[in-house]
């Protein structure tokens, strides 16, 4: 069982008794995150406050909140999808807790208007960026964590990815591996995999097919093999669904 940790041992956590910067808006915010409860401002801003700011910033919070969020969403597809297995359960967390879905619930929130940045990733449009908007959600979590607690701050997740949790709930988990593959791809905005046959043996009345499934956008590849060309890509592709959720748990 996860307790509320103690804040006050942490150096790195902004404990200052100087008067807090935080103006209404981001009271405001606050208010939104736990349904108008109280929350510690400086530690809120500090959630906000991205590493080219300054040396107190959102990255130990950013850790906390990653793990909290993949507890969370995990505990979630485990209840409701009884019988999903490991395979199944990682792909439809990654499409939950990746970059992308991030930054659409953090546009939700309007993060991008609270972020404090350093010059360069201002001029740079650093506000509206996907991987700085995620990373500022995950410090949010973190930070309500350690402010709130596990119970308010998995209320609050619950509260925000309702809508990202009951797309994830329509979907067919019974689609084949290549139709899985596509559309994996295509959330995430990349180009459609290639499949080459790259092996046929035995007999003309029991052939084996050997099919190896490439990403044009990046050096990986799989192997897939089936009594047809087809079933020899799903295979490869089933593959390659496993090989991308192995790096996403290592990310």
């Amino acid at each position: 069982m996860l307790h509320k940790p103690n804040d006050a041992s942490d150096p790195a956590i902004h404990t200052s008794n100087s008067p807090s910067p935080v103006n209404g808006n981001l009271r405001q915010l606050a208010a939104a995150l736990l349904d108008a409860a109280p929350m510690r401002e400086d530690l809120l801003l500090q959630a906000l406050t991205h590493r080219s700011a300054g040396p107190v910033n959102n990255e130990r919070l950013e850790f906390l909140g990653d793990a909290l969020l993949g507890l969370v969403i995990a505990e979630v597809l485990w209840q409701q999808f009884p019988t999903a297995d490991e395979g199944e359960l990682s792909r439809r967390r990654a499409s939950l807790v990746n970059r992308e879905s991030l930054a659409q619930v953090a546009r939700r929130l309007r993060l991008g208007d609270y972020l404090k940045l350093g010059s360069g990733e201002l001029r740079s449009g650093g506000h509206a960026r996907d991987s700085i908007l995620a990373d500022a959600l995950e410090a949010v979590i973190g930070a309500v964590y350690v402010d709130q607690g596990f119970a308010i701050a998995r209320d609050m997740l619950l509260r925000l990815f309702a809508e990202p949790i009951a797309r994830v709930a329509r979907q067919d988990a019974r689609k084949d591996p290549k139709t899985r593959l596509q559309e994996h791809l295509q959330s995430m905005h990349r180009p459609l995999p290639d499949y080459e046959v790259i092996e046929i043996s035995g007999q003309q009345h029991a052939q084996r097919f050997a099919v190896c499934c490439r990403l044009t956008d990046e050096s990986l590849t799989t192997r897939g093999e089936g009594t047809s060309r087809r079933r020899a890509e799903q295979d490869a592709a089933e593959q390659m669904l496993a090989s991308l959720d192995r790096r996403n748990r290592d990310a």
